[in-house]
């Protein structure tokens, strides 16, 4: 069974719950003014009926020998005259109703003899002689207040009037109630939504500043001034709550400016350090690669110091090339936008990595026509480049590494999957991070260096400088790395 809709927003809970109220208090008023109302003409029926005592039941039967024919009324007319019309009259001998009659109009000849069935003639005998009113409901005349008395010769005489002008009383009660009450709570409702909703202005105001503020990019960037919450009148909740508001969106956008302020000045040193790096690199480089070439005789063990030196000196040469094209890609500095042909390049980059790795079976999944970019194609080639040797570094002899490109028309999609041990489970969340080394290689049979942590990172940042993004889904047997791209729609490139 489905559960019944309930408002989601403040304004409309507080004007639901307003027009419950209103309703539950207009169902108890009326509630109230029925019973009220019924109980009171009930009560007058009572009386009625206590005034007009056993008069017209007695005259049912023994005409003369009752009180009422000695009231004044020398014709014996008195006994149904002085009854209001509907008046009923019964006798009863034991459980036996001998006569039933109701007046009809007044005089002798209104008197109308009434057939009671057998449950009527159980109703009227179980009535209690004691002289006070019992609603009860006679098949053939409809509901009647009766009330019965003693008799003198031991019979029992009920009299009743009906319950006819009482229930349409209430009933026109209960009509004009539910009217004007229904048409109170419509138009209570309207005012109340319109109420509610002026005074929840200011609290729609700081939600709607919220929502702008939601939207703003905080990851990374130089932070404007942000919109805040309007004033409002402090002594309220709302205007306790925009003063936080506005207070913590202060703090906020402090904290976010000193962090961007440090991260300037960091990108600024990697920047100037690495740029300032790469003449000595290069000098100490250079100075080995001549002491190399000394042609005295030099002893094995500083040959193979002057080895390491220049192996090391040119691996240091790379990690601040790397770190200074981080620093660039991080300040923002724009890249080619060029036509590149990404079939050319993963069949140029794949060449390459085989000539590297000889050792390991490279495959390739090209779609028929070529797929094309808008780029550096420069940095893209590096992308591939960074990506092949990262398969090859941490993948044993033997591993399959299979690169494919494909595009729909408006995405272009690199993968290149391997079906070696896969990432570490512990090293996957940040494997785009920058010096991200695993507590050990994908395999400890895996050729190569050791990198310098930097590759997949510069893998991210370029293909975001482009406007895509790269992910890693990684099993044990399966590890794919898929970067995508905006395609180049086909029809720029004819001509």
């Amino acid at each position: 069974m489905p559960r019944p809709p309930w408002p989601h927003t403040l304004r409309a809970r507080l004007t639901a719950g307003l027009v419950v109220l209103l309703a539950v208090s207009c169902a108890a008023v009326g509630v109230a003014a029925v019973l009220e109302l019924n109980g009171f003409l009930t009560g007058r029926l009572d009386q009625q009926l206590r005034e007009a005592g056993v008069r017209f039941p007695a005259s049912l039967e023994h005409v003369g020998t009752r009180p009422s024919d000695h009231d004044g009324d020398e014709d014996g007319d008195g006994d149904t005259r002085r009854q209001t019309v509907g008046t009923f009259g019964a006798r009863l001998v034991g459980d036996t109703v001998t006569n039933a009659a109701v007046v009809a109009s007044g005089g002798r000849t209104g008197t109308v003899n009434v057939s009671l069935g057998a449950r009527d003639s159980h109703r009227l005998a179980g009535l209690p002689a004691d002289g006070d009113g019992h609603t009860t409901e006679l098949s053939s005349l409809g509901e009647y207040r009766l009330m019965a008395f003693r008799g003198v010769d031991g019979d029992v005489l009920v009299t009743g009037l009906p319950m006819e002008p009482v229930e349409a009383t209430v009933h026109r009660l209960e009509l004009v109630a539910a009217v004007v009450f229904g048409a109170a709570l419509v138009v209570a409702g309207f005012a109340g939504a319109l109420w509610v909703r002026w005074s929840l202005r200011p609290l729609s105001r700081v939600a709607a500043t919220a929502t702008r503020v939601s939207r703003l990019p905080l990851s990374s960037g130089e932070v404007g001034l942000w919109p805040r919450a309007p004033e409002a009148d402090p002594r309220s909740e709302v205007g306790r709550v925009a003063d936080a508001f506005n207070t913590m969106l202060g703090h906020v956008e402090d904290a976010l400016t000193k962090r961007q302020a440090s991260e300037e000045r960091l990108r600024s040193f990697a920047a100037d350090a690495s740029h300032e790096l790469r003449t000595p690199v290069a000098t100490v480089r250079g100075h080995a690669e001549l002491a190399l070439l000394h042609p005295g005789p030099v002893p094995p063990k500083v040959v193979r110091a002057l080895e390491r030196i220049e192996a090391e000196a040119a691996r240091m040469g790379e990690m601040v090339d790397d770190l200074l094209l981080l620093a660039r890609l991080d300040a923002g500095r724009p890249l080619e936008r060029l036509p590149v042909d990404l079939t050319r390049l993963v069949l140029d980059a794949v060449t390459d990595a085989q000539a590297a790795g000889p050792g390991h079976r490279w495959t390739l999944e090209l779609s028929e026509e070529p797929v094309t970019v808008t780029g550096d194609a420069h940095r893209l080639h590096q992308v591939l480049a960074n990506l092949l040797a990262n398969a090859r570094l941490h993948t044993p002899v033997g591993t399959t590494i299979t690169v494919s490109v494909e595009t729909d028309g408006t995405t272009a999609e690199l993968k290149v999957h391997d079906d070696g041990p896969g990432v570490p489970e512990d090293v996957r969340p940040r494997v785009f991070e920058r010096f991200t080394h695993g507590e050990r290689r994908r395999t400890e049979g895996a050729p190569g260096g050791t990198g310098t942590g930097l590759g997949l990172s510069i893998v991210a940042a370029v293909t975001e400088a482009h406007g895509g993004g790269v992910t890693l889904d990684s099993v044990p047997g399966a590890t794919t790395f898929t970067v995508r791209l905006p395609a180049r729609p086909a029809a720029a490139d004819r001509p």
